[in-house]
């Protein structure tokens, strides 16, 4: 086959069509009309003398041909993108760019607001548009739908780019008027009532299982290798709402040490470390490998992590 015969747009419709599995997806996705999307899906089936996408009772499915196609079209279309990418300098001073950026709640308490204070003097008409967990998933990261992920992450698919922003440990949060600041140990902690905060991860949470220690994190973990297990009374996805809980209620959050720390001007509260060993997180930017050498991206990437060099040593 002569390559010099081939529309390379050809190649980029068959990306979006195999990712999507629907034609009228993809042709939003390409700001195209659905009628020149199925031009091209019949183009690409004569071009690889293959159906491609079938029609079932699951939707669009992909043949065998399509799925030993995805990875390499899927690689080469990254590939383009990066060589076609403008060298031309990201001015963040006159930008007006929207950064879609995932950030967890732990992120979104202690990350977020110094580099917004960093951005309304060096990029002041810069826009974050700070989004959930649960609005995003690694799908849309992969895509470059969202700029890039901040959280604690289980694990992050292999093909993404990532760095590590800073490692926490962790500390108690406690009202002061909970009586197991008397004699604050192993045992006085197990006997108290606990609020639980966490969400690793992206996508739809689910309800938590106070047995299931495996999908409880890291503090209960941490009580499992040494064959205890505390009383957790509330569950929680938020820190605030956690901390708010350890100051007003007969509760302990033990939480990230740098989350704990925005209350220590709080005289309502104390903050003491947990009377056993709990491994430190580490807190990570991910990103996609299209946006690897965007300008603005690496602008912004680069001001995160200062950002999060100076928080770090807090």
């Amino acid at each position: 086959m002569n390559i010099s015969r081939i529309d390379l747009n050809l190649l980029v419709y068959l990306d979006v069509l195999l990712r999507e599995q629907n034609v009228t997806k993809a042709a939003v996705q390409l700001g195209i009309s659905q009628p020149a999307m199925s031009n091209g899906l019949k183009r690409l089936r004569t071009l690889f003398d293959d159906p491609l996408l079938i029609r079932t009772s699951q939707g669009m499915t992909p043949t065998e041909r399509a799925r030993e196609l995805q990875p390499t079209i899927s690689e080469l279309i990254i590939g383009l993108e990066k060589a076609v990418q403008p060298r031309a300098k990201f001015n963040a001073g006159e930008s007006e760019q929207v950064f879609r950026v995932m950030a967890s709640d732990y992120a979104e308490a202690t990350l977020i607001p110094p580099l917004i204070a960093r951005l309304r003097t060096e990029a002041p008409n810069v826009i974050l548009d700070i989004m959930t967990p649960s609005d995003v998933s690694f799908t849309d990261v992969e895509q470059g739908r969202v700029d890039m992920v901040i959280n604690r992450f289980d694990s992050i698919p292999q093909s993404f780019h990532q760095k590590v922003l800073w490692s926490d440990d962790f500390s108690c949060l406690i009202s002061k008027t909970n009586s197991v600041l008397e004699k604050f140990s192993l045992d006085s902690y197990l006997r108290a009532n606990h609020v639980w905060v966490s969400k690793t991860g992206m996508g739809v949470g689910v309800g938590m299982d106070p047995g299931d220690v495996q999908r409880l994190g890291w503090v209960d973990e941490a009580l499992t290798r040494i064959g205890v297990q505390r009383r957790i009374t509330v569950f929680t996805r938020h820190y605030q709402a956690a901390c708010l809980l350890a100051e007003q209620q007969d509760l302990i959050a033990t939480i990230p040490s740098k989350m704990a720390r925005q209350h220590e001007n709080n005289e309502r509260v104390c903050i003491v470390p947990p009377p056993f060993i709990i491994q430190p997180i580490a807190l990570t930017m991910a990103w996609s490998p299209l946006l690897q050498h965007n300008p603005a991206h690496k602008w912004m990437r680069q001001l995160i992590t200062q950002t999060a060099d100076s928080f770090g040593r807090n």
